[in-house]
């Protein structure tokens, strides 16, 4: 069974600190007047992200100009990290990585997310969470297809999850938990499970009515939490005994 989680406003929250880095590279390396403004963040790929940075700066979209706004985004965010915070736990958020990992039914962890690899590192660790809790990760530029959209990045968990324990997962005994539609789509694209928390810009009711099969207001209730993820994995751990 595989549990992955979403990083911002899942876990953590930066509080804006990524989308100011990201501002920041784009003026220091191409224009003083480079703008973010009306660039949609919520659930979208950094690839992609950037994309549409340089698109509505009037920049041409290539490989290098890509390259140096995430070259200069991961060295503002390293440098900001070593002079303050810049990510913070959600409530509950450590309490229910804890029990997830300590569930008796051969569950792995994971992170699915659309950061790149570098930047959300940073953004996990400084949020106190540690990296070999999550065997599994998958980030925004690990779609095998262009255009990249996050609905390719759950077949690539569960390969690598097949690559790893040696056998491919049931789609079902595979819950994504996230905070935006996009959590619940590119879940239901591969016929996962969604545990979607409203602690991001959309509501309770805008991810139920997205499909999502569970929905918490935030990742307080851990008991309750893992009562339901139990109910989930529990056919596919008896399954496998």
């Amino acid at each position: 069974m595989l549990i992955l989680y979403d990083i911002d406003m899942t876990l953590l929250e930066t509080r804006h600190i990524g989308v100011d880095c990201l501002h920041e590279a784009g003026r220091d390396q191409f224009d003083p007047g480079f703008s973010v403004e009306g660039v949609n963040f919520g659930g979208s790929l950094d690839p992609n992200i950037i994309a549409e940075m340089l698109a509505m700066n009037g920049i041409e979209i290539n490989e290098t100009n890509i390259a140096a706004m995430r070259t200069g985004y991961h060295q503002r965010l390293r440098a900001a990290a070593d002079d303050r915070e810049v990510s913070w736990a959600l409530p509950g958020a450590h309490e229910l990585v804890r029990a997830t990992r300590e569930l008796s039914m051969s569950t792995t962890l994971g992170l699915l997310t659309g950061n790149f690899a570098e930047t959300g590192t940073i953004k996990v660790q400084e949020a106190g969470f540690e990296m070999a809790d999550f065997e599994i990760c998958v980030w925004g530029d690990d779609s095998p297809h262009l255009p990249p959209v996050r609905s390719h990045l759950p077949p690539v968990a569960i390969e690598r999850f097949a690559a790893m324990k040696g056998h491919r997962p049931d789609s079902e005994s595979v819950i994504i938990v996230g905070d935006t539609v996009h959590d619940v789509s590119c879940a239901l694209d591969s016929g996962c499970k969604v545990l979607a928390v409203a602690t991001g810009h959309a509501s309770a009711d805008e991810l139920r009515s997205a499909g999502a099969h569970h929905v918490v207001d935030n990742l307080t209730d851990t008991k309750g939490i893992i009562r339901w993820l139990t109910n989930q994995l529990l056919p596919f751990a008896q399954s496998n005994a």
